[in-house]
């Protein structure tokens, strides 16, 4: 039986624990050759155990499948340039990238330090631009050299925090809010080039997320990293070249299609200020709510 990602070099960053650690195994037995990457840091960011993206190296070896590990810092340009050029060198090629790492320094507006908001922009934002764009340098010039479609994937991370916003995660949603978008404009940009650039918005049980609150068992059952890999290695895969460009929402028992921004009721443009109030007013009042976390409107 062929395998979907068969010698497929893929990156997955972030990959040492919770669904990154579930991306690379998963694309492993799928046939992908894997790079781990991980700086092996705390949840926060603080510190780094290099080891942590081995073991996962170790365990796709053992199960007799191909990888090596990477420790890049991807909100590094030039470590997120190292990233690609390093995997291209050892692998011969690069097929897809995961944009999967980020940390959380969660807390209220008007209590968050400068520090907190820039990390968790730099991890998140710029940590999936960086290795995008480097990854994005390589398969324009792949298609330049040989006149195919490079046939390269990116597949990145948001976020509900992002997509419907979430209390004391400014910082997160923020971040989250930006990949989403950069995720439909990246997809149009590379589409030339035979890459296609799309997201999840995960459900699951990790790190990152299992302090957040209390869970039940069937709550935790259905937020396992299980439920989301196959999107991620489906997407990774040759056979995804027509889906670009979309935000899929994946597990806690949710496999969807989000749809993105649409113009909502309208009014006859007007330059007075006085007069605008109430038409503001009952614009807002006929569209629709916002949604909460899980995509249902508010109250």
């Amino acid at each position: 039986m062929s395998k979907v990602c068969q010698d497929r070099v893929v990156i997955v960053t972030g990959a040492a624990r919770g669904i990154g650690r579930e991306y690379a195994l998963h694309l492993a037995r799928e046939g992908a050759r894997v790079v781990v990457n991980d700086i092996g840091t705390t949840r926060d960011g603080h510190g780094q155990d290099h080891s942590a993206a081995q073991s996962v190296v170790d365990e796709i070896l053992a199960a007799g499948g191909v990888a090596i590990a990477n420790s890049d810092n991807i909100a590094d340009w030039n470590g997120a340039k190292n990233l690609i050029e390093s995997t291209v060198a050892h692998f011969g090629a690069l097929h897809g990238l995961v944009n999967n790492a980020g940390i959380l320094r969660d807390r209220m507006m008007v209590n968050m330090e400068e520090t907190e908001w820039d990390a968790v922009i730099s991890v998140h934002l710029k940590g999936t631009f960086s290795p995008s764009h480097h990854a994005a340098n390589y398969w324009r010039n792949l298609q330049k050299q040989t006149g195919e479609p490079a046939s390269g994937r990116i597949i990145n991370t948001t976020s509900s925090s992002g997509l419907f916003g979430n209390i004391g995660q400014t910082n997160y949603g923020a971040a989250k809010a930006g990949i989403a978008a950069m995720t439909v404009i990246a997809a149009r940009e590379l589409k030339r080039y035979g890459v296609t650039v799309n997201a999840i918005c995960p459900h699951a049980q990790t790190r990152m997320t299992e302090s957040l609150r209390e869970r039940t068992p069937e709550e935790i059952e259905a937020r396992h990293p299980r439920w989301i890999s196959p999107v991620v290695v489906w997407l990774a895969s040759q056979e995804s070249d027509e889906v670009t460009g979309r935000v899929f929402e994946v597990g806690g028992g949710f496999l969807a299609a989000l749809e993105g921004w649409h113009r909502g009721p309208e009014a006859a443009p007007m330059d007075d200020a006085a007069q605008i109030g109430p038409i503001l007013k009952e614009l807002s009042r006929t569209a629709r709510r916002n949604a909460d976390m899980k995509g249902n409107d508010l109250d």
